[in-house]
């Protein structure tokens, strides 16, 4: 039960993108939102904070906007329990609502701690397994990858690889795929069978490129959901919410997306016909990103050509045209993708935020 209550309470006079600040420092996928006195007003859910994004929600507008959102839905109020109750109490509350978290309160219904699910599991991703794409030749990040895999280039003290891998135990996968073609064994000496690591490792070689998707075809006898992560991507993200998320909106395939803000550099003019109705000077256009993760149901493989290459981009728009269940994962954590030059040097001066 966590009790430093300055770690997921945050004033009802904050912002939203402070509230995405507050939960990425706690790591509890949830901020409760407090009064003066430490009253309980409201929750903030990573799904809610997810949501917002992708409904394109104003991350400047106070959090008691965003519970707004909440009126005349079953989550408008918050459920809570006194403090005092037995664990079992606590546990029977949070399975009989379905909840991932439980604000505790005291008799003047302040928060005095919060309560998640995830005390009364061990490994919850341990259901699912993984895998990282690690084949790429890595052309734009020449001379460092001529005689190394671009996903063994260190990132501080450890290769790119093994920090993505220690994120993937961390959060409970226990089985991790690694699909090879560039230097292979460079990958193979450094991590063995990865019992060193903490996981069960396993490779899978490429002879040739087959793009992300067309790698997947090369597993076999896929049994449960998986976690498909690019081999170059720096990130902080919670693999559990993601599952969460996907679980959620019942998704055959989920991709995570990134919202990218581009700035046109000349003036736009919005035309009918030959009469002008507007004019904006260099706009700012939002877009969604694929972030290069991903979790597939196992019947999603069933639609990867074998031995082809094919990319998930491909797989992705057959799905949709095949009227599957596909569903964005909108990313607010820290994320980059290891490229290009410019981006390897960044990563390498804000790696002291993860503590790997």
């Amino acid at each position: 039960m966590y009790t430093r209550t300055e770690t997921f309470c945050i004033s009802k006079n904050a912002t939203t993108q402070e509230a995405i600040a507050k939960m990425n420092e706690g790591r509890l996928g949830i901020v409760l939102v407090v009064d003066e006195d430490r009253r309980l007003i409201g929750t903030i859910t990573d799904g809610d904070i997810r949501r917002a994004v992708l409904a394109k929600f104003p991350l400047s507008h106070l959090v008691t906007a965003l519970l707004e959102q909440k009126t005349g839905t079953e989550y408008a109020k918050p459920l809570y329990a006194l403090a005092g109750q037995t664990k079992s109490e606590y546990l029977k509350i949070l399975r009989q609502n379905a909840l991932s978290h439980l604000p505790i309160i005291n008799g003047e219904k302040q928060v005095v701690a919060l309560l998640t699910s995830d005390e009364f599991m061990v490994d919850s991703l341990a259901s699912i397994d993984a895998v990282v794409m690690a084949g790429g030749r890595g052309i734009r990040l020449m001379p460092l990858t001529g005689d190394i895999p671009k996903p063994m280039l260190p990132v501080g003290e450890k290769p790119l690889l093994e920090i993505i891998i220690h994120k993937l135990r961390t959060a409970g996968i226990q089985k991790i795929n690694v699909t090879t073609h560039h230097k292979p064994e460079k990958i193979k000496e450094y991590f063995g069978d990865g019992r060193d690591f903490g996981i069960d490792l396993n490779y899978v070689s490429e002879e040739r490129p087959l793009g992300t998707a067309g790698a997947l075809g090369l597993l076999e006898n896929i049994q449960k959901t998986t976690l498909v992560i690019n081999g170059d991507i720096l990130t902080d993200v919670d693999f559990k919410a993601m599952f969460q998320f996907h679980r959620e909106h019942n998704a055959d395939l989920t991709v995570a997306v990134r919202v990218c803000e581009l700035e046109v550099p000349f003036g736009v003019v919005e035309c009918q016909g030959a009469q002008v109705k507007a004019i904006q000077e260099k706009p700012k256009v939002s877009l969604m990103v694929n972030a290069g993760i991903y979790l597939l149901e196992p019947h999603v493989y069933s639609y990867i050509p074998a031995g082809e290459q094919y990319h998930m981009t491909d797989l992705i728009q057959h799905l949709i045209s095949k009227k599957i269940n596909v569903i964005s994962f909108p990313i607010h954590e820290y994320w980059i993708d290891i490229g290009a030059h410019a981006e390897y040097e960044k990563a390498q001066k804000e790696i002291e935020r993860f503590n790997f």
